[in-house]
């Protein structure tokens, strides 16, 4: 009889932070005990720009090795890393409960975004941030970053303290840049929310898909086992966060972009409120906003679009996968790309 369960992680202080929850949850409600084991990814120890990398999928493909060849039974990534064509001898078979989505500017000396002055240095290493950075604040210099968490914030002045010096970021400045930008939802989980001084609205810059989510990776059998891993697997997955990312991820893939393309999307469930509507007995409503971006900043194109949903869940009273409702949030995904590749996104550079 199965004792524990092995899961996969990255070695950075926030990955083993998220994968650390996740296996704690996991474990109370199936009575096994984690292991954690640490898996060294190219993007951890490559230098050079996520662009030139490939994109933030490099950080998923070693983990996703090591839960094919069976030397973990599972992996915890945060979603927004993982590219969207989901590989084959793969399952994304838990979503837990979304956490904060939106970016966070973390400024010297508290300033917000409106008030960095002209020609402050920005830092981020994502294509998106810098195309919807440049869209509201032309006048600011953009610089390309890497590393972690910590080393990212080492480059604002009053931070420097904070560099772990971490292999892919060796010889990386410190107090060189005016802010950076980074996920709101990594800095909660880590506790480094104090360094955040604005958490930039979804209509400032839209989060990338997934954002805010993990995603619980394993191999088909280990989620089909049937076992108590199996079941605990199953309850971790939340609906409302699987629909949300399925729209955004669907849509992702129909615009054939990898994770690192100017691309931002972010979906939500809305409910009825008003007492025996049909929404109030179980519906919803599932609404995309997307966006997608020049790298210049010069053009943006948004889309807008919903479904009506005739539950919102994503498991039937046995177990299986609602297939009906999971279609209609993947159309929806699909059906706000195709507006946006009508709209000229395909002429956009970079997407």
């Amino acid at each position: 009889m199965r004792e524990n369960f092995t899961v996969g992680t990255r070695g950075s202080h926030l990955a083993r932070t998220q994968t650390t929850g996740a296996a704690e949850a996991l474990s109370a409600a199936s009575g096994l005990q984690p292991v954690l084991e640490v898996i060294r990814t190219e993007g951890d120890v490559t230098t050079g720009s996520l662009a030139s990398l490939g994109g933030t999928g490099v950080f998923a493909s070693a983990l996703r090795a090591a839960v094919m060849d069976s030397r973990v039974d599972l992996a915890v990534h945060s979603l927004k890393d993982l590219p969207s064509a989901q590989p084959a001898g793969l399952e994304i078979v838990s979503v837990p409960a979304r956490v904060d989505v939106r970016d966070a500017l973390c400024a010297r000396d508290g300033l917000r975004l409106s008030e960095l002055p002209a020609g402050a240095r920005v830092g981020t290493g994502s294509p998106r941030r810098v195309a919807q950075l440049k869209a509201v604040r032309p006048d600011l210099d953009i610089v390309d970053i890497r590393g972690n968490v910590q080393t990212r914030l080492a480059r604002v002045p009053g931070l420097e303290q904070h560099d772990d010096h971490a292999p892919a970021a060796v010889g990386s400045p410190r107090g060189d840049l005016d802010a950076v930008v980074l996920a709101c939802a990594g800095l909660d989980r880590i506790g480094y929310d104090w360094a955040i001084t604005e958490r930039l609205a979804p209509t400032v810059m839209m989060p990338a898909p997934g954002q805010g989510a993990l995603a619980v990776e394993c191999r088909p059998e280990t989620a089909a086992a049937g076992d108590t891993l199996a079941a605990a697997l199953a309850d971790y997955d939340d609906a409302v966060t699987r629909l949300q990312v399925t729209a955004e991820r669907s849509l992702l893939e129909r615009l054939e972009a990898g994770c690192a393309a100017p691309i931002g999307a972010l979906a939500r469930v809305e409910r009825g409120q008003e007492p025996g509507s049909e929404l109030a007995t179980g519906g919803g409503r599932l609404v995309l906003d997307a966006v997608v971006a020049s790298l210049d900043g010069g053009r943006l194109l948004r889309e807008h679009a919903g479904v009506d949903l005739p539950a919102v869940r994503v498991r039937l009273e046995d177990g299986t996968a609602d297939a009906e409702t999971l279609d209609l949030a993947r159309d929806l995904g699909i059906r706000v790309a195709e507006a946006l590749l009508a709209g000229g996104a395909d002429l956009f550079p970079d997407t």
